[in-house]
């Protein structure tokens, strides 16, 4: 298996309908053997390997994690922290990247249009963890600027599987309205 990424893609890789499900099956469950893949997947077992191989070679598959709930992990506090910088030049960029990588409560980082320059999301055990974080950690990273925190009160939608091409599901034949019945109603 797969620790850290072996290539990152340059660009979109071709994949055709075994690809996307094969990726499918392993997005759901990235522990099947190769056997169990290949009987879901419907291929057998030497193409089913070669296919995993080649995906992970390409960068598709980038890694195999363990999804933990984090309520269960201690860790039941989940917020969304706006970060604006003084000045968004290409060296503040870059120090505030690399000081956000490092630490492990900060579980996505994203570069931003709009209001704030990144969104973060943050997890922590309770609110002086998240008191410390801010003060101690993120109000000290050189540039920063301008903190706003979101906390959220419930997760409605959590998925990690991506939505590949070709997998959208098929709308639902309609059934025929009987002859002189007025549906529109």
């Amino acid at each position: 298996m797969l620790s850290a990424p072996t290539a990152r893609p340059a660009a979109q890789v071709a994949l055709d309908a075994i690809d996307r499900r094969v990726l499918k099956h392993l997005q759901a469950n990235a522990r099947l053997t190769n056997v169990e893949l290949a009987e879901q997947v419907g291929i057998s077992s030497s193409p089913a390997w070669r296919r995993v191989r080649a995906l992970e070679q390409s960068g598709v598959i980038m890694r195999y994690v363990t999804l933990i709930d984090p309520v269960a992990a201690g860790l039941p506090i989940s917020v969304f922290i706006n970060v604006s910088l003084e000045k968004q030049v290409g060296a503040a960029l870059q120090r505030f990247e690399k000081a956000v990588r490092g630490r492990p409560e900060i579980l996505e980082c994203y570069l931003m249009t709009g209001d704030a320059d990144y969104l973060l999301r943050v997890v922590v055990p309770d609110l002086q963890a998240l008191e410390r974080f801010i003060l101690e950690f993120l109000s000290r990273v050189p540039g920063v600027g301008n903190i706003k925190s979101s906390f959220a009160l419930k997760q409605v939608k959590y998925q990690t599987a991506l939505p590949l091409p070709g997998q959208a599901e098929k709308p639902r034949p309609r059934k025929k309205a009987r002859a002189g019945v007025d549906r529109s109603r």
